[in-house]
């Protein structure tokens, strides 16, 4: 059943498609939407890799977790359906720019299976990559770079992801990062040779 709430609407065809965009871009528009845990390195990997592809003469552009919640979702909090709201938003906002041909970078903890899967259903086949960034409780607690895993602890920040709420690992990701073991540049680079093997760097 659709949720359309809005009537009387149609979708418009574009004159210019999203093969003469990436066309022009020299390389296909794709979702890497990075998963994990608070303090895994999301944030900083995908940041990484975006000036990576930047350098490189590539179009992309990082969709950061705080930064969409301080604008386009700042109605929403961290109940189970307020998440599952955070992740459609952000999904059809990374397929607009999927469609423009930009490699869009999504670094979110969105920790429910079924909220990721229905990002994945939204994108064409291969236009979504699914990237584990794998760090233990241990590691992210150890890091706790916002001091919010100390909050959580002391009882000062509910539904948080991996204390007082679950985290659902992806079963079949694309790439898995071992974020516990390696570093940044490493990873960035994993993530890199992932898009040129499967070519997503050419058009």
């Amino acid at each position: 059943m659709s949720d359309q709430k809005a009537t009387n609407v149609t979708w418009h065809e574009h004159k210019v498609s999203r093969d003469d965009r990436s066309r022009l871009n020299g390389h296909k528009g794709a979702v890497l939407w990075f998963t994990g845990l608070s303090g895994c390195g999301k944030s900083t990997i995908s940041n990484a890799v975006d000036y990576k592809l930047f350098q490189s003469g590539r179009h992309s552009f990082v969709l950061d977790g705080d930064n969409v919640r301080m604008g386009l979702n700042k109605n929403l909090g961290f109940s189970s359906e307020d998440r599952a709201e955070n992740i459609r938003r952000i999904g059809e906002v990374a397929k607009l720019f999927t469609h423009a041909g930009t490699l869009t970078l999504a670094a979110f903890v969105s920790p429910y299976r079924a909220d990721r899967n229905r990002v994945r259903e939204i994108l064409e086949p291969g236009e979504f990559i699914e990237i584990l960034v794998d760090a233990s409780i241990e590691t992210c607690e150890g890091r706790d770079p916002k001091g919010l895993y100390k909050k959580a602890r002391a009882g000062e920040i509910k539904n948080f992801t991996g204390i007082s709420d679950p985290y659902e690992a992806p079963e079949n990701p694309e790439l898995i990062l071992d974020s516990n073991n390696k570093g940044v540049e490493e990873l960035a680079e994993e993530v890199i040779a992932y898009l040129e093997k499967n070519g997503y760097l050419r058009a």
